[in-house]
């Protein structure tokens, strides 16, 4: 296994460097309170925004244009540009957005068709960007991708490295084509995808140590004593009380969560429950920084394996 770095500063190395920095952090937070703050994203997305044109569009009106285009497409998912619209920003918000997403994939899609697609045309590293929202979106919308800050995060991988061809890890040659043709944040999210894999694995392993393995639910969740509830990032499953999975569904902020685990915590010490069954909150950005290593250095993980067996 041989690494190539030699091209790396003609991706973007600044952008590089941001990227696996601002997911470092992101995992780290995201493993202490669950939650990761906006300013986050939003430098990071500025920051990508602007680097975009030295290191990734080739000089040109078109180019500038069209990646302007799809920076501020990125950007607008960043900032609560609704509240700026008054009392009744909210009611027009999502009306206004679907117009702004409909009008961003008319202009680039038009382009690509009168223009063509790479040199002297549409440049790549837009029209990954503009998948990479619409890929990010879809899972969100699909409750594939649970928080915003998981989708604002691929968004946000997209758009400081759209794309990425050559792996610092030189891999055989049926291997490496595969990450010419996907955008970037899409290998992050299947390498992340398949990170999660041991996280069942590690629950059913705690379980059969514990003498607590109840068969398939013993991969997803554990029981833990009532008293630990406030302090472990945790859904209660066994008991669950009513629409206790639709409370889940309202929860904004790691302050309302541990609030919420306050509160079941002393109704279950009433009821003379000792022990919870419980499903973990998993820190997804920490397999999206995990994901975003792998891609930067293998690519696609998943496709990778396959070609190599």
């Amino acid at each position: 296994m041989t690494t190539d770095v030699s091209g790396l500063a003609g991706y973007g190395l600044p952008a590089v460097v941001l990227l696996v920095g601002g997911f470092g952090y992101a995992a780290w937070s995201d493993v202490r309170e669950r939650e990761v703050p906006d300013l986050l994203w939003q430098v990071l997305g500025v920051l990508g925004f602007g680097m975009g044109y030295l290191a990734w569009v080739p000089f040109g009106a078109l180019s500038y244009a069209l990646w302007t285009i799809v920076g501020l497409f990125v950007l607008q998912h960043l900032f609560a540009w609704d509240l700026w619209l008054g009392p009744k920003g909210e009611t027009y918000a999502d009306l206004i957005e679907l117009v702004v997403y409909l009008l961003v994939i008319v202009i680039v899609t038009g382009s690509v068709f009168v223009y063509g697609l790479g040199s002297g045309g549409v440049p790549v590293p837009v029209v990954a960007v503009l998948i990479t929202v619409l890929f990010a979106r879809g899972l969100f919308e699909a409750g594939i991708l649970f928080g915003g800050a998981d989708a604002k995060a691929l968004m946000i991988a997209g758009l400081l490295v759209p794309m990425f061809p050559h792996t610092l890890i030189v891999l055989p040659p049926a291997v490496a084509p595969i990450t010419q043709y996907l955008p970037f944040a899409v290998n992050v999210l299947m390498n992340s995808a398949l990170f999660s894999v041991v996280v069942p694995l590690a629950i059913a392993v705690r379980n059969i140590r514990a003498g607590e393995f109840r068969g398939i639910s013993g991969f997803v969740g554990y029981s833990i004593p009532v008293d630990d509830l406030p302090k472990k990032f945790v859904w209660v499953r066994d008991p669950m009380f009513g629409e206790g999975r639709e409370e889940e569904k309202s929860i904004e902020t790691s302050d309302d969560d541990r609030r919420r685990r306050e509160t079941l915590a002393q109704e279950l010490r009433a009821k003379g429950v000792q022990r919870v069954w419980v499903t973990p909150q998993i820190p997804f950005l920490v397999l999206m920084a995990l994901g975003v290593v792998g891609a930067l250095l293998a690519g696609n993980l998943l496709f990778d394996l396959i070609f190599l067996l």
